[in-house]
């Protein structure tokens, strides 16, 4: 599954501040090597790998002395506040691990609420990851001394990643993917049920901070649409129609979908870099010009930060086709 086709756009991805392997700094800088030029750090439960570019960059809190067409006039990126909740819905039957993630964009990241859900679930979170490495020792599989490596010194959100990462250098597992199947997973001897938000409460956190939800890979919409018009319910602003995994003709009728419904239609790479580098990723994830168009509109004078380190942004386009 490969594309000749280079995107601009990445809506979904993650830093060393939660389960990806980069430093938000690296992750950006190769963002700029293969010209992105709007995209969303999607760090679970945190906006610390943004609070850090931001720090070196500006905030912008309104729209003003803007160019006419971001893509041709942004040769960095132009960050939108991002984050992905792992919603907790075990009244929605047929669901792997019981989970939604929900996707929240434009945040303000100052916002107290939004912060203390976050902190909320990161506490969760770290619950859990507690469980399962005691019952890994339990197993056999202790990774005490691998683990904090694993981590690194700047994680806010630990999570299974970094457990099966810590599992294939203790020699337990041969990747990351059999250590999060045959241990990790739904029914594996070292699997914990997850506690936290439920997709209602993620999204009004999100709403309430000033953001746009997101529901992130779930192509069951398609088959299950009734999920997503209870969420779109309570707010959902949002689907993710281009996503790494699928292909062309999934892409297409989730943004079709996604379109007759009212809902905004992301995308992104989901990029975490256990597996491959950000160039690969990109290398089978295109993600139209129009995904940053339609969600930039929508945010309209929500910050940004633009990592030039002036203000920016963009009026609507004339078109978004």
């Amino acid at each position: 599954m490969t594309t000749p086709r280079r995107s601009r756009v990445d809506l979904h991805c993650h830093t060393a501040r939660s389960d990806g392997v980069l430093e938000p700094s690296a992750l950006l800088a190769a963002m700029r090597e293969w010209g992105i030029a709007v995209a969303a750090i999607t760090d679970h439960d945190t906006l610390d790998g943004y609070r850090e570019l931001a720090a070196t960059g500006g905030v912008s809190t309104a729209w003003r002395g803007v160019p006419t067409h971001w893509a041709d006039a942004a040769p960095w990126p132009v960050l939108i506040p991002g984050v992905e909740i792992n919603s907790v819905a075990r009244d929605v039957p047929g669901l792997r691990e019981g989970e939604l993630h929900i996707l929240g964009y434009g945040m303000d990241p100052a916002d107290a609420a939004f912060e203390a859900a976050l902190e909320s679930q990161r506490r969760r979170r770290a619950a859990r990851a507690e469980q399962i490495v005691e019952r890994l020792r339990d197993l056999g599989m202790g990774i005490d001394e691998q683990l904090p490596e694993a981590m690194g010194p700047g994680v806010r959100s630990p999570g299974r990643p970094h457990i099966a990462r810590a599992l294939v250098s203790a020699g337990h597992a041969k990747s990351v993917d059999e250590a999060m199947t045959r241990l990790l997973g739904p029914g594996a001897p070292a699997y914990v049920p997850r506690e936290g938000l439920d997709p209602r409460q993620a999204i009004d956190a999100i709403r309430a901070a000033g953001g746009i939800p997101s529901l992130a890979h779930f192509p069951e919409a398609l088959e299950r649409p009734e999920i997503v018009e209870r969420l779109r319910a309570w707010g959902l602003g949002g689907l993710e129609a281009w996503y790494v995994s699928f292909d062309e003709a999934l892409r297409a009728r989730m943004a079709r979908f996604a379109h007759d419904r009212g809902l905004l239609a992301t995308g992104g790479s989901d990029f975490h870099g256990d597996t491959w580098t950000y160039e690969q990723s990109q290398a089978v994830c295109h993600v139209p010009d129009v995904a940053g168009d339609a969600l930039l509109v929508a945010l309209g004078s929500r910050p940004v930060l633009d990592v030039r380190g002036s203000a920016a942004g963009w009026p609507p386009p004339a078109s978004l086709d």
